[in-house]
């Protein structure tokens, strides 16, 4: 099948290089693309928030998937224009991405099918705002009610920085503070079946000890040997499928993936925010670990046919991925710096290192390839353990040359030292 992917970040190249091994895709696209994806897939260029473009391009390339990886456009609609040309499409509706689009409507989802999250208020006023802010208490967790790129939340003992947050972003959500580890688990489903994959945590903070500013994410592992192993059954149980259940009873199924991102709390398990997409960087460690071929299940859910298909098969291995930054990231990142070191991760790592693209572009000379963003790699690697795993992914950041980049050093060393649960 012909498959086009909407995006240009790492999450786009993970699901590009997936997609790219597997043996039913006979021609594999990408828009807008970045340099690492034009390895894999033809770029295309578009702007991906403009639906009418989206579906126009999946036509001329007859296109039988569209797969729509970043959460904006799907919030805008594309996925409902692509669909309304007649193309299968993999993301979720606009409707339905309200889910990630709007906090509030997140919580009112959660509330009517019963799924276990923290108390919270919705603020709209300065006067809202205090009260909220003074009933919980620190430390205080404020949400930008929209979309914020990863960054809209401060999580912070400051009463001052809350409420300086909260009044920036105009409409907000505050929330009671959830205790305990973070975990990110993502859900394939078709508006009925649930499909849920293998669980991956992420780094949030900027720094090394989860310290310095909030960030779209530094590093990422899979699996979790701390966890419980009846954490994803339990997770289908009380929030995927009640959830998936609740948006198909309003009237707004919810097809494609589905992330809840949980805090494993001392009264168990709570949702802490969804997502409507693949995560990013979890997408790149969880699909690492993916044996069963990735575009007949994505198709599946497009089509709703889920439920006919056998059980995923995983890989044994663990997986690891850290994020090469650029100077100054997340606050305003310095862009257009050479890469390189990229020919010798190939060369002396591959296949069990390997590096995704996230914000680069090919120079004018056509070989160079150059930062163009705040996150600018992924370094993600594979072994028999996340020990082994964490010290071939730094050993191929190792190889990569960037002025001024900055990355954790800490992604995974405390889940590799962990005894089994």
């Amino acid at each position: 099948m012909k498959v086009l992917v909407i995006g240009g970040g790492a999450r786009e190249h993970a699901l590009c290089r997936s997609l790219s091994l597997d043996p039913d895709v006979t021609a594999l696209h990408c828009a807008p693309g970045n340099a690492g994806i034009a390895e894999v897939a033809q770029l295309h260029p578009v702007d991906a928030l403009d639906g009418a473009a989206v579906a126009r391009l999946a036509t001329e390339l007859e296109a039988r998937l569209v797969v729509v990886g970043p959460e904006a456009p799907l919030v805008a609609g594309v996925a409902d224009a692509v669909r309304d040309a007649g193309i299968a499409c993999f993301g979720p509706s606009a409707e339905a991405a309200r889910l990630e689009g709007s906090k509030a409507f997140a919580k009112a989802v959660m509330a009517a099918a019963s799924v276990p999250t923290g108390r919270s208020y919705v603020c709209t006023t300065p006067e809202e705002i205090d009260k909220a802010l003074d009933a919980f208490g620190a430390p205080f967790v404020v949400k930008d009610d929209g979309l914020a790129a990863g960054k809209g939340v401060v999580v912070t003992d400051d009463l001052a920085a809350a409420r300086a947050h909260a009044l920036a972003c105009g409409r907000v959500v505050i929330e009671e503070f959830l205790d305990g580890p973070e975990v990110s688990l993502f859900a394939i489903t078709d508006g009925r079946t649930v499909l849920p994959l293998r669980p991956a945590q992420d780094f949030k903070r900027a720094l090394d000890g989860d310290e310095g500013p909030n960030t779209g994410g530094m590093g990422a592992y899979s699996p979790l040997p701390w966890a419980d192993p009846k954490l994803v059954d339990e997770v289908l149980e009380t929030v995927l499928q009640p959830t998936v259940d609740e948006l198909r009873r309003r009237g707004t199924p919810f097809s494609g993936l589905l992330y809840a991102g949980l805090a494993i709390t001392s009264r168990g398990v709570r949702v802490i925010e969804f997502n409507a997409r693949f995560g990013d960087p979890e997408t790149q460690v969880v699909l690492a670990r993916l044996r069963t071929p990735l575009a007949g299940v994505l198709l599946a859910a497009a089509e709703g046919r889920l439920a006919d298909l056998p059980e995923l098969v995983w890989r044994d291995d663990a997986a690891v991925t850290v994020v090469v930054a650029s100077h100054n990231y997340p606050d305003t990142p310095r862009t257009g710096d050479p890469i390189e070191g990229l020919a010798d991760v190939v060369a002396q790592d591959a296949p069990d290192a390997y590096v995704l693209h996230a914000g680069t572009r090919l120079a004018d000379d056509g070989g160079t390839v150059l930062s163009a963003g705040g996150r600018v790699l992924s370094v993600t690697a594979t072994g028999k353990d996340l020990a082994q795993a964490r010290e071939r992914a730094y050993a191929a950041v190792g190889r990569i040359r960037l002025d001024g980049s900055q990355h954790r050093t800490d992604i995974a060393r405390q889940a590799a030292e962990a005894p089994e649960a």
